[in-house]
């Protein structure tokens, strides 16, 4: 077990790694579209990275409904196994829609010997999804 300060360093002392590895700007929460942001997440569980429609109901359904008529260009050209999920219930119980890919097997930022795996997935995955919204931005904000 760790404590809260030893799992707070741990998690700071991965994300400065990761940063200083693969050092490169992504567009996470700069997407420029309300509402809509890039995700990486990593914890004591799983690791995954996500597209996150966090905005009114309204705003969410418009996206959902254009990344939802993407989706076979979006599975067939850049990430197979994306999930979608329409109603995704974070751990405070909002409600939002996400897209996401999650490494397959059990990681935990508290064991390093796995950090380098999931960098190297969160590398991949992510920049896959960026080309993705690049190439599709202006029809997914139209």
């Amino acid at each position: 077990m760790f404590s809260k300060e030893e799992s707070r360093k741990l998690r700071e002392e991965f994300w400065i790694s990761f940063g200083k590895s693969f050092p490169r700007k992504w567009i996470l929460y700069d997407t420029r579209l309300k509402g809509l942001s890039f995700k990486f997440h990593f914890d004591t569980k799983l690791a995954l990275v996500a597209l996150d429609l966090e905005d009114d109901l309204e705003n969410r359904i418009k996206f959902w409904d254009k990344l939802q008529s993407l989706k076979v260009i979006l599975t067939d050209d850049y990430l197979p196994d994306a999930i979608f999920e329409e109603e995704y219930y974070l751990e405070n119980g909002k409600e939002i829609s996400r897209i996401y890919l999650k490494l397959n097997q059990r990681v935990s930022i508290h064991n390093k010997n796995c950090w380098k795996e999931v960098m190297e997935f969160f590398i991949e995955k992510m920049t896959l999804f960026e080309a993705f919204f690049e190439d599709y931005k202006d029809f997914i904000d139209s």
